[in-house]
């Protein structure tokens, strides 16, 4: 089957440096593409609108090779292959911290034994969890599998610095529907 590569036979082979790319579109089960995909939503379509459509794919991409390259840079020795848009997706939490720091995000709390929905603003959503990334990674510098904190990281860096270069200089009249300017940002 060729999508599962089990029968390709051992002559086929793909540039190294595309896997680099092919990574981001991979994951390793449903509820890891179902966080990715619920991450992408909640923090994507503004960053997407802060540059254009063309604009933001080349940045997705930039951002996961950035994240690649960081979690090669910090892990290069594992064997364990790299797979999931999470590094891409930083980066585009990356952007969103740069370009809405203030943006409220709905989040559940939990509060003793109850859970309750408190607004944040993304700047310490954002803040604790690119904390939460670092120490992770730190803690589990000495595995070689497992999450790819690094990559979490580097995609979060690289999306944060990228946005510079790929948002629009000046406003698009006409940009902002209703959905898009609706306040709460849900998680």
């Amino acid at each position: 089957e060729f999508l599962t590569g089990k029968d390709l036979p051992p002559t086929v082979s793909f540039p190294i440096w595309l896997t680099l790319f092919t990574s981001m579109f991979l994951h390793a089960g449903w509820l890891h593409l179902i966080g990715n995909m619920w991450y992408l939503w909640i923090f994507g379509d503004n960053v997407e609108a802060s540059m254009g459509s063309l604009r933001y794919v080349l940045f997705y991409l930039l951002s996961g090779v950035g994240a690649a390259g960081m979690q090669i840079a910090v892990s290069g020795k594992s064997t364990v292959p790299m797979v999931g848009a999470s590094g891409a997706i930083s980066g585009v939490m990356g952007a969103y911290l740069v370009l809405f720091p203030w943006s409220r995000i709905l989040t559940l709390v939990p509060i003793w034994f109850f859970l309750q929905l408190v607004e944040v603003p993304a700047i310490i959503f954002l803040g604790l969890w690119f904390l939460l990334q670092f120490f992770s990674g730190i803690v589990d510098l000495q595995s070689l599998g497992g999450t790819a904190w690094w990559a979490h990281i580097g995609g979060f860096l690289a999306g944060a610095l990228l946005v510079f270069l790929f948002r629009r200089r000046t406003v698009v009249p006409g940009i902002v529907t209703w959905w898009e300017r609706r306040r709460y940002r849900y998680f």
